[in-house]
């Protein structure tokens, strides 16, 4: 049987939304003087913009949406603060005309009711291994399954 393509593309669509099991995670960094977790919040969704590190725009071209995310306040407060959701996938940085860079909106799901600093992350043996660790000036970063949660347990979730 010959089905027509939009259906089953639709059926597609579908499927992947319902069998979704491998959510990514990732970390994204900000200065809170420049953009704090309580502006994201008040804010209520943002885009990420600004990534000059090929790296980084990597990483933000790898998301998905759904995909969970630490927010972490880097300079000042050193630590992991909240949780974010991709809600819209990589296109095109509206702050430059160069192709090459993008930008990713997200949502604010909740805070960490307990902070994780860099120092309580370093502590950790399984930790090590972290991109927050190993690639200390990445602004935007992978996590793994295991990370996020040992995070998410540290910070009282």
């Amino acid at each position: 049987m010959n089905w027509p393509r939009i259906y089953c593309k639709e059926i597609n669509s579908i499927f992947s939304s319902i069998t979704k099991t491998n959510m990514n995670y990732w970390l994204i960094k900000s200065e809170p003087f420049k953009y704090s977790w309580e502006q994201f919040v008040k804010d209520k969704k943002t885009f990420w913009d600004g990534v000059r590190n090929y790296a980084a725009r990597n990483n933000l071209r790898d998301m998905q949406k759904g995909d969970q995310v630490f927010f972490y306040h880097s300079n000042e407060g050193l630590a992991i603060v909240g949780i974010a959701e991709v809600v819209k996938t990589a296109y095109q940085d509206p702050t430059t005309d160069d192709p090459n860079w993008v930008v990713v909106d997200f949502k604010p799901l909740k805070p960490l009711p307990k902070p994780v600093t860099l120092e309580a992350i370093k502590a950790e043996k399984e930790l090590e291994n972290m991109d927050l660790v190993r690639l200390s000036r990445l602004s935007v970063g992978k996590v793994t399954p295991a990370e996020y949660k040992k995070i998410c347990k540290m910070g009282g979730l």
